[in-house]
């Protein structure tokens, strides 16, 4: 199966909302947007941050904006006030899910 990596067709931003992460995910085009729409599903980013331990990944299309955005709860363990992470407030969170391959070509 052939994959293209994320940050090849979108780009991304993410913080926190108190004890969850949000992260935007923008295409770069049209085309870019329907595959992120198939193939980009909340269960994927689940799997893909599970060793942080979110209790569950929402998923939100925003069309006119070719974007999606997800909304991780309780991944921030305690926010940024409270958690010993390197990353209390979520900003990698993007960054890493630009490392995500995705299959192409189906």
């Amino acid at each position: 199966m052939n994959t293209i990596r994320l940050s090849e067709v979108a780009l991304a931003r993410s913080g926190d909302k108190g004890n969850h992460a949000n992260i935007g995910v923008v295409a770069l085009n049209r085309a870019g947007y329907e595959l992120l729409v198939r193939e980009l599903t909340s269960e994927r980013v689940a799997a893909y941050f599970q060793g942080l331990g979110a209790v569950r990944v929402e998923r939100f299309e925003m069309p006119h904006v070719d974007g999606l955005n997800f909304l991780l709860y309780d991944v921030l363990d305690g926010g940024a006030s409270r958690s010993l992470r390197t990353d209390t407030q979520g900003k990698l969170l993007g960054t890493a899910l630009m490392e995500m391959e995705l299959p192409v070509g189906r």
